[in-house]
């Protein structure tokens, strides 16, 4: 048996906590549900994140640096309507392919709601500052900014339908982003 170094022990935490996050929120999920599905004890778990909330911020830094990064991928060598769309179908691939990465963002923005409206501000900061990362990767391909808007105002539209069931391949889906 290989025994993983603290940072691969880590970074296994942070996938786990994404799932596990997604499924249940932050206030539904445990530190125990994380630790067993890596397969460490607690205690263990507290080694390599101070608290509960650690985990959960890295785990939501992580959706956010994943869903940047689909995006960056998609609009290489890419400007303006082709890489709306080009990004537009990857992160419809992305929510399809992978349904934690679209949960974790719903999660992520119900846990700021109920953090904020209790006076805690540093998931909100973490939040808003990979939502500002995110604006300017779509930015960088865009033709300004009510493009940038649309196509965020788009992708909310994506989440939304996708938490409500609509499956991919619905005629409410249909043309959702022009050029298609």
């Amino acid at each position: 048996m290989v025994r993983m170094s603290a940072d691969e022990r880590r970074e296994s935490v942070i996938r786990a906590a994404l799932r596990e996050f997604a499924q249940g929120g932050y206030h539904g999920t445990s530190t125990e549900a994380i630790a067993k599905r890596v397969g460490v004890s607690q205690p263990y778990l507290f080694r390599l994140f101070p608290n509960k909330q650690a985990i959960f911020l890295a785990a939501a830094g992580r959706c956010m640096e994943e869903t940047r990064k689909v995006f960056t991928s998609a609009a290489e060598g890419l400007r303006g309507r082709d890489a709306r769309e080009a990004m537009g179908e990857a992160y419809r691939r992305l929510i399809a392919e992978d349904p934690h990465m679209l949960q974790m963002q719903l999660q992520m923005y119900v846990t700021v709601a109920a953090a904020e409206a209790a006076g805690d501000h540093e998931l909100g900061e973490l939040v808003r500052a990979g939502w500002m990362e995110l604006w300017g990767t779509v930015a960088e391909a865009l033709d300004g900014a009510e493009d940038v808007t649309a196509f965020m105002a788009q992708g909310m539209l994506i989440n939304t339908l996708a938490a409500m069931g609509f499956p991919p391949g619905h005629r409410i889906w249909d043309g959702l982003f022009p050029g298609e």
